[in-house]
């Protein structure tokens, strides 16, 4: 399938997903809000894919939320306001369904990021599993600065991955989080000299996550899901029932006499 907001490249079990509209520095206009939880779908549905990376092209990861797009979603002050906010409600829900999908996606999802990265664009890479950046990056949530609370996940998933009052000086600030701090705060796990770097070690990182076992990664994103969201009691009780009916003998047998042997483990796809 064609997209018009990014380009899609599957090779070697990594899905490459790159927001490719440069010129306007990557802003996120109509067409991504469906194509990117369709682009999910299709991973999902993949058995060939192990791991999926999000990066751009240009100078900045995003801008966001295109500003024209959104101005065109608000409801028009000649409808009667309840019905209208209703409608309304609905479409924050449709605009979070693609962060969602990065969230429930089977296999781990990797952001790379360049540049800048403002409003939706830090809900994006907050809904992703690790973040790796350049040293020329840097996150605003930018929806204070317009006067508007950020709605697509940002105040949900990032208190989750950075100390509770950093997490409210950038929400309530807007000030630029750059990428050393980000790195220093455990927001990100690696900052690279420069985009070509960011992408490479990126890209080396989803190689070594795609010759695991399918089946134990998908299995470990599933738990440290659960963990995030559940009591250590209920994480212990999860785990155990999934590896009761889904621990893969010939999979464990591979890896260990990978291990043994100095060797490689050649893992089947999913169905």
């Amino acid at each position: 399938m064609d997209y018009t907001s990014f380009t899609l490249e599957i090779a070697d079990h990594i899905a490459k997903i790159t927001l490719s509209n440069p010129q306007k520095a990557n802003a996120l206009g109509e067409e991504f809000w469906t194509e990117f939880a369709q682009v999910f779908e299709h991973i999902n549905d993949d058995p060939d894919v192990r791991v999926a990376v999000v990066a751009s092209m240009g100078k900045h990861f995003t801008s966001g939320i295109d500003l024209g797009y959104l101005q065109s979603t608000m409801p028009s002050p000649d409808v009667d306001p309840a019905r209208a906010m209703e409608k309304l409600r609905r479409h924050v829900k449709f605009l979070q369904a693609p962060f969602v999908a990065i969230d429930k996606c089977r296999v781990p999802v990797l952001a790379a990021v360049q540049g800048g990265c403002f409003g939706a664009g830090v809900d994006l890479v907050s809904a992703c599993d690790v973040r790796y950046v350049s040293r020329d990056a840097f996150f605003i949530i930018q929806e204070i600065n317009i006067g508007m609370v950020a709605d697509l996940g940002t105040l949900q998933r990032m208190p989750r991955q950075i100390p509770d009052g950093l997490m409210r000086e950038l929400a309530y600030t807007g000030r630029k989080f750059l990428a050393d701090e980000a790195f220093n705060s455990g927001y990100v796990t690696h900052v690279a000299p420069d985009h070509d770097t960011l992408l490479a070690h990126v890209m080396t990182i989803a190689g070594q996550i795609a010759a695991q076992s399918p089946l134990a990664i998908s299995g470990s994103k599933e738990m440290l899901n659960h963990t995030r969201d559940h009591a250590v009691a209920a994480g212990l009780d999860y785990i155990a029932s999934w590896n009761a009916g889904m621990l893969s003998f010939p999979d464990v047998v591979k890896g260990a006499t990978a291990a043994l042997t100095k060797g490689k483990a050649e893992f089947d796809d999913l169905l």
